[in-house]
């Protein structure tokens, strides 16, 4: 499976947050999106929007603990990610988790050329794992508890 269907059943939509704004915004961003991490974006007169970063809320959080609730205040550039791990549409899935295995990231931009076209996120990737799942019509054998709900059970997981 290639990065371009996880896009496609995703949607084209991409939170992004301008360099110079402040973590805060970020954060409200973050929120409003509904997503861990915004791709960060430079935009110049002479180069157009560039991608130069991502900022998670791992970045926010330890960013707190080490130096205090004064860095909402700062400028998004300060806690950033710069250059970020990136794929292409064409790269195959599972090259974007190793991506994230070996980097310990969750959100990796797409970018065609140099175009951003998207992001992957895990949570994607759990979503169409899970959907490969269904699709495969693998019987689940019921398994009863106290409670009374029933809990799919699947071999070899």
């Amino acid at each position: 499976m290639k990065v371009e269907e996880i896009l496609r059943k995703k949607g084209t939509r991409i939170g992004m947050v301008r360099i110079n704004e402040t973590v805060a915004t970020a954060l409200r961003l973050m929120k409003a999106e509904n997503t861990g991490a915004l791709v960060v974006k430079d935009v110049c007169r002479t180069e157009g929007n560039t991608v130069v970063g991502v900022i998670s809320e791992r970045d926010v959080v330890r960013a707190l603990v080490d130096r205090g609730p004064g860095i909402l205040e700062l400028a998004v550039s300060a806690l950033m990610t710069r250059d970020p791990y990136c794929c292409s549409p064409s790269d195959p899935v599972r090259h974007v988790l190793s991506l994230m295995d070996e980097h310990g990231i969750r959100h990796v931009p797409v970018l065609e050329g140099s175009t951003l076209v998207g992001v992957v996120s895990v949570r994607d990737l759990i979503r169409r794992q899970l959907e490969d799942m269904r699709a495969d019509d693998i019987a689940p054998v019921a398994v009863a508890g106290s409670d009374g709900w029933d809990f799919p059970v699947v071999a070899n997981q």
